[in-house]
């Protein structure tokens, strides 16, 4: 048994799609235009949650109009926006892709392929200076010739095995919304299948089955998604059908996050039907349906836990939680990597002895798991910096070493498939641009395949680790990017972003925009590996759930103290970043420290947190933050939720909402109404929605780089003082 195929939407998108926005003539609107039933709820601005509704659509065109006319006049920023989009739309990147059959397959976009390219080249060609690339889909002219803002979101390919004749379910998303439609493609002719499989639109996921079998989980209609609005149906869908004719194989429940089909191949190119219910943000139910059985057998596995593929008959299992399998004596230790033999759990049903794999030391976490033909390969975060390590079974065990790389910089597993002996590596660091190796199973050695140019001028800058102390005594990490000889008096402008949550790991990476429209400037850059974070694997993360959240603040806030208590910058020049979760993040700070910044970029939020599990993918979150629901867990919610935590009365630094119409993951009301509220109060505030994005606020490098110059130039006008100062 080799691949483990896992089509699985992830868990931190929403359900509920958005239509295209009209355009029409909408005049800014107030509360004092809202019908009278919206002046008597609790909350006054509810009616910015419609998301494409004429007044809220209204005020947002009115804050952007004044965000974009008050920015936009600043000197720095045309020079920034062309820096960002030259940086973006670059010719002088590394075309990462992935290989099949001798071909390589890469998405590419630039500022003559705003939407991108789907191409490929054969790999002997690829590893050239310059590859000659064969189009694929040309996203541009397929959205013209459709009418649509078609943004790709990728492509689930399957070919039998030994052969090379290619289907894939080409995802589509309507302005770069979490909601696709799919279609299939066939990658011999290069078109889309006449009459082949094809979805409508719907935060859906599929599995291969077959060449002509697909299990697909979607909204069927009725009661079938989620509170989460995910799908919790999966159906057997095969050629030639409609899909209103597919087979139900597994129902899970509606209280659960969701349920996405899954697919393992086995070494003989069987392929194992199945399914994972995730019952909980972080617990999940893996299902294998047997051939010619009606009941699903389950995987025998702890509900934290997460099948990372089969190699050498073993199938990995990284965990989340303690595991003392039934029969044994050994416990293994959350964070660990562990496998067993799947063909004699296939024959027996009954758990088969679980050897360790790897166990990670204090200072690792587990980052990914990835099977090459010949060599399993594991990403691990060491002290917050990425490395690639290799494991093999032996004698008396898994053996597992450093694979040798060119640097002491940040390293991942860029492409690896059981199918293919290629093996791609991406190294980078803060001032490192990034470089693709090629690994080789066979030697262990390491070479660089590509490499590209810096793209900003990094000389007399330095990268230091320092650590903060926590309220509670935690030592909390965080990279420092500043110029070398930066004077220690406090005056200098310095950018400091966290996330803190989902066990998301914030690494080392080369970002020529920052380097641009910051360090350039002579700022400085700081990435905090805060809890919530997935740097020192689950135990950190877990640290900082539900009621326990305000250790994550406590972490961020003594990062920010701890800059300026050693003299990297003052109050004055100090801003802080963060989307999403660490959007909330913002928010927290903004309530909770307004004294220790003078700038907040607050992207893509959550907000309002007593409301939150009631939009989009909230109630999929509640694992994370706590359930307004439940007393004791809101009665903590109540004490951190920047919405219902705002205080006019406060001395607020001048924030700046980012968010976008089309993000039907993170609901724009969360921002909109935050940011309606410092307008209320006649509270200083910058406002900018994207109509299209989605989650990242940009559905393609020309939006990507205005709202990254909008951005910059703000924290430029915050905490660097007026062009002409300078």
């Amino acid at each position: 048994m080799r691949n483990f195929l896992v089509t699985l939407s992830a868990l931190a998108l929403a359900a509920c799609a958005t239509t295209q926005i009209p355009e029409t003539n909408v005049a800014d609107t107030n509360a004092a235009d809202m019908p009278e039933a919206d002046k008597t709820v609790e909350d006054p601005y509810l009616w910015l949650e419609d998301v494409e509704g004429a007044a809220a659509l209204g005020w947002v065109k009115s804050q952007n109009q004044r965000t974009l006319a008050e920015l936009q006049a600043d000197p720095r920023y045309a020079g920034f926006e062309a820096a960002a989009l030259d940086a973006l739309n670059s010719k002088e990147r590394i075309a990462y892709g992935a290989v099949r059959s001798g071909l390589v397959y890469n998405f590419w976009q630039d500022d003559e392929h705003v939407r991108g390219l789907w191409r490929r080249t054969p790999i002997e060609s690829y590893r050239t200076e310059n590859p000659e690339w064969e189009t694929i889909v040309d996203f541009d002219k397929l959205s013209a010739d459709e009418g649509k803002n078609w943004v790709y979101k990728g492509a689930n390919c399957f070919a039998p095995k030994d052969s090379a004749e290619y289907k894939c379910m080409v995802s589509l998303s309507d302005g770069g919304k979490d909601a696709v439609i799919q279609r299939e493609f066939d990658l011999q002719t290069k078109t889309f299948v006449e009459g082949g499989f094809v979805t409508p639109e719907a935060k859906q996921g599929i599995a291969w089955a077959g060449t002509d079998t697909i299990l697909i989980a979607t909204d069927w209609g009725g009661d079938t998604v989620t509170e989460s609005g995910y799908p919790f149906v999966v159906k057997r869908w095969q050629r030639g059908t409609p899909l209103e004719s597919a087979v139900e194989v597994h129902r899970g429940d509606k209280t659960d996050v969701g349920v996405w089909p899954m697919t393992i191949e086995l070494e003989d190119g069987r392929v194992l039907q199945g399914a994972v219910e995730a019952e909980t943000f972080f617990t999940s139910t893996y299902w294998w349906f047997p051939e010619g059985e009606s009941e699903a057998v389950q995987w025998p596995i702890p509900l934290k836990s997460t099948p990372n593929g089969v190699y050498a008959g073993q199938l990995l299992v990284s965990l989340q939680e303690d595991w003392a399998p039934e029969g044994q004596e050994e416990t293994f230790k959350s964070g660990d990597l562990v496998a067993f033999d799947v063909e004699a759990f296939l024959s027996d049903r009954v758990l088969p002895p679980v050897s360790l794999v790897f166990h990670p030391n204090e200072a690792q976490a587990l980052e990914g798991v990835s099977i090459a033909k010949g060599a399993l390969l594991l990403g691990v975060s060491d002290t917050a910096v990425g490395k690639v390590m290799r494991a093999e079974p032996g004698e008396d065990g898994w053996l597992v070493w450093n694979i040798e790389l060119p640097g002491s910089g940040q390293a991942n597993v860029a492409f690896s498939s059981d199918r293919e002996k290629e093996v791609f590596l991406n190294y980078e660091d803060f001032l490192t641009p990034d470089s693709l190796l090629e690994y080789d199973s066979d030697t262990d050695a390491v070479t660089t395949l590509k490499s590209v140019p810096a793209k900003f001028d990094a000389s007399g800058l330095k990268v230091v680790q320092k650590f903060a102390t926590s309220k509670d005594g935690t030592k909390v990490p965080y990279f420092l990017v500043s110029k070398a000889d930066i004077p220690m008096d406090g005056t200098t402008p310095t950018l400091l972003y966290g996330y803190g949550g989902f066990q998301v790991s914030m690494n080392p990476s080369y970002s020529p925009v920052t380097g641009r429209l910051w360090l350039e400037q002579g700022g400085a850059y700081v990435l905090a590996n805060i809890r919530g974070g997935g740097e020192f694997g689950p135990a950190w993360h877990q640290a900082g759930l539900k009621q326990n959240r305000q250790r994550i603040y406590d972490d961020f806030i003594s990062v920010g103290e701890d800059l300026v208590a050693t003299g990297v910058t003052s109050p004055e020049h100090l801003g802080i970043m963060g989307g999403s979760n660490g959007g909330l993040l913002m928010g927290v700070m903004l309530n909770q420290r307004p004294d220790l910044w003078n700038a907040v970029v607050v992207q893509v939020p959550l907000l309002d947190m007593l409301r939150y599990h009631l939009l989009l993918a909230g109630a999929s979150w509640v694992d994370e933050y706590g359930s307004p629901d439940v007393p004791e867990e809101r009665a903590f919610l109540e004490t951190i939720s920047p919405y219902q935590n705002f205080d006019a009365a406060k001395p607020y630094p001048v924030p700046f909402f980012v968010t976008s119409t089309k993000d039907d993951r993170v609901h724009p009301g969360h921002a909109r109404k935050m940011a309606k509220k410092f307008e209320a109060a006649g509270l200083p505030f910058l406002y900018y929605e994207n109509i299209d994005g989605g989650h990242a606020a940009a559905a393609n490098q020309t939006e990507r780089a205005k709202r990254t110059a909008l951005e910059f130039t703000y924290l430029s006008r915050q905490l660097m003082g007026p062009a002409s100062a300078k």
